[in-house]
């Protein structure tokens, strides 16, 4: 939740506690020091040793405040709800409710659009625990699809990222048709041909050296994405349609 702004742009933390002041009145400096030194807040340092706070810290302050006084929650489980905000997970909706995770939400057509490619999934940090609940899946299940690589955790971290969750939830959801994740390895060949077909389209791109070569074949990378799997839903549909 901490921002990476400047520390220019950046407020002390008396001009912080104007703004808490008007919603929080009776929060004081001192307060929010304590808060610091729990670690719920960690605003950046001047040279000279001077605190520096962001807009970011603002609003983590506030929501600490908030969970203080009207829903009675002590540090500990605040501090939780915080670390889980941190890595990608919403807010509980009510007094003793858990962070929850964001819905992952298809283009409208159903097939993802060039621009559902844009970001990398890491937005969203669960646990393993958290995985196997949001999919409704079972330890059992996870470790078959790690095994056949269907589900990794994130490149030298111990969470896994949106995507893994959207996996394993589709495959929690076909087995329930007697599928099992030895079944889907042609999902994942086929992926895999699809990625290198790409690949042989936007090597070329890549290799230029004008400025705007790398937006270009980023593009590119989106763009052909989209498109194969708009060929690969229709072809599908074909093909089912076509076995009546």
């Amino acid at each position: 939740m901490n921002s990476a702004a400047p520390l220019r742009a950046r407020m002390s933390i008396g001009e912080l506690l104007g703004h808490l002041r008007a919603e929080f009145p009776d929060v004081t400096i001192s307060k929010i020091r304590f808060l610091e030194s729990e670690g719920l807040v960690e605003p950046q340092r001047t040279g000279a040793g001077y605190r520096k706070f962001s807009h970011a810290d603002l609003d983590r302050l506030r929501y600490v405040l908030v969970a203080q006084r009207d829903h009675y929650l002590p540090l500990k489980v605040i501090k939780e709800h915080l670390d889980a905000m941190d890595r990608g997970l919403e807010p509980p909706s009510a007094s003793g409710g858990s962070p929850r995770v964001p819905r992952v939400a298809l283009a409208a057509a159903g097939t993802p659009d060039a621009d559902s490619f844009r970001g990398d999934g890491s937005e969203l940090k669960l646990s393993r625990r958290e995985l196997v609940a949001e999919a409704d899946i079972d330890e059992a299940l996870l470790e078959q699809l790690e095994g056949f690589g269907l589900v990794k955790l994130r490149p030298g971290t111990m969470h896994y990222d949106a995507d893994a969750l959207v996996v394993a939830k589709t495959v929690g959801e076909m087995a329930a048709f007697g599928l099992e994740p030895r079944h889907l390895r042609s999902f994942k060949a086929a992926a895999d041909r699809e990625v290198g077909l790409v690949e042989q389209v936007v090597t070329p791109l890549e290799r230029q050296r004008d400025s705007a070569a790398k937006a270009r074949a980023e593009q590119a990378v989106h763009e052909l994405a989209a498109l194969s799997l708009r060929l690969h839903t229709t072809l599908v549909k074909i093909g089912l349609r076509n076995r009546r």
